[in-house]
């Protein structure tokens, strides 16, 4: 079963065979993130350790520098929640957004072409819906998911479990991957969540764009 165990002020543990790929982000013409590539597969094994911390010497994988550099890795339990106290729900003709802010990471994909909520807005136009879907897809948090306003089911392609690396950014959880926290709890699956891996992160294990300060 894919699985990413939370260590106590430790590393992830990331078990299952899952991918752990080299990943970058793609541009559009005006400079907004589009998408994100697989530049190189880093590593397949049937476990593996990878760094919370930031202070590793082998990034993505843990070198044991969390046992020297003090780091406080406390999650915050909120994340526990199903469904935390700022989400909410836009209603487009064509679309629902669920948005919850506190899970973003900052990565920006959700600002293209006038940003999801406008485009949310417009989804009785195709091509806006389109996009609105795309940006959802491509938000690495799961801050954004895109809804079915009939059914009020996600609306998602299926996915291989994987875990992406970008130059500076956080660890790109994707598919059917459970994340236990320290405690043994199971925080509630998204399609994707971004966890963190600079070690500054205010909502631990998630990643909340402090690698940009």
């Amino acid at each position: 079963m894919a699985k990413i165990k939370v260590c106590k002020n430790g590393p992830y543990i990331v078990s299952g065979k899952i991918p752990v790929n080299q990943q970058k982000t793609i541009f559009d013409s005006e400079g907004s993130p589009l998408k994100t590539e697989i530049v190189k597969n880093l590593c397949s094994d049937e476990e593996i350790t990878l760094c919370r911390c930031g202070g590793s010497d082998n990034k993505p994988f843990c070198d044991g520098s969390h046992r020297k550099n003090g780091f406080d890795g406390s999650e915050n339990t909120d994340n526990l929640i199903d469904k935390p106290s700022d989400t909410e729900f836009f209603d487009g003709p064509k679309l629902t957004l669920q948005d919850t802010p506190c899970l973003c990471s900052g990565a920006g994909f959700c600002h293209r072409a006038g940003g999801v909520w406008d485009l949310t807005q417009e989804s009785d136009n195709p091509k806006s819906k389109k996009i609105a879907i795309e940006e959802c897809h491509c938000c690495p948090s799961g801050r954004l998911i895109a809804l079915d306003p009939q059914t009020g089911k996600a609306i998602e392609d299926k996915v291989d479990s994987s875990v992406g690396v970008d130059s500076f950014g956080p660890l790109c959880v994707t598919g059917e991957v459970s994340i236990e926290s320290s405690e043994g709890k199971n925080y509630p699956h998204r399609p994707r969540r971004a966890l963190c891996r600079c070690g500054k992160s205010r909502n631990k294990p998630f990643c909340d764009g402090s690698h940009f300060d």
